[in-house]
């Protein structure tokens, strides 16, 4: 009987002993995690462009969560990345940054003139999506579906053979143009006129 308790009685200083360790490592190492913050750098495009004045994605959007910077800086994301984030913070939509006044709307890519590239690898180090294909001394060429436009291959390219241009529109990302200032929010009605 005595062999039994002393089991047990070393079972639980044990758990005791360890339970006391997790206990002070759960504070020692615990991290400071913001949901909000997780919640807008999930919404970013993560190309970690440095675009919005923070060095990535995670920086800016910890910017934005704590209210220390604008939703309206993410080049690469564009109005459709400000609206959710809008949405997420309830906030007003603001339009990209007045900065910014010469990006347009259209997605962008890279483009590489293949035939001038010298296979330098300046470019495969910049992207940030990892976006360029290619290898040394060979020429280099972009997977469009991985580019987000977001310029930092061109500054680096030796021989000025990257273009930044508007992504090739194909009959799935064809849409009608709308006008200006013409828009239905939700619950909101359409006057008709009567004809008569």
């Amino acid at each position: 009987m005595t062999d039994d308790l002393s089991a047990v009685f070393s079972l639980v200083s044990m758990a005791v002993l360890f339970g006391s360790a997790l206990g002070y490592a759960a504070v020692k190492f615990a991290t400071d995690d913001d949901p909000i913050a997780d919640q807008v750098d999930a919404l970013l495009p993560q190309t970690q462009c440095g675009q919005c004045g923070h060095p990535g994605c995670r920086p800016y959007a910890e910017a934005v969560a704590n209210d220390e910077d604008e939703i309206n800086k993410c080049i690469p994301g564009g109005e459709d990345t400000i609206h959710a984030m809008a949405d997420l913070l309830g906030k007003d939509f603001i339009p990209l940054d007045a900065e910014e006044s010469d990006v347009v709307d259209v997605p962008m890519v890279a483009y590489i003139r293949e035939d001038e590239c010298i296979g330098c690898t300046k470019c495969i180090q910049a992207c940030p999506m990892d976006a360029i294909l290619g290898a040394a001394k060979q020429m280099h060429t972009v997977i469009v579906d991985e580019c987000t436009g977001c310029d930092l291959c061109v500054e680096p390219c030796p021989v000025d053979c990257i273009d930044i241009i508007p992504e090739k529109v194909t009959h799935t990302t064809w849409a009608w143009p709308q006008p200006d200032g013409v828009g239905i929010t939700p619950g909101q009605l359409i006057p008709v006129r009567n004809i008569a």
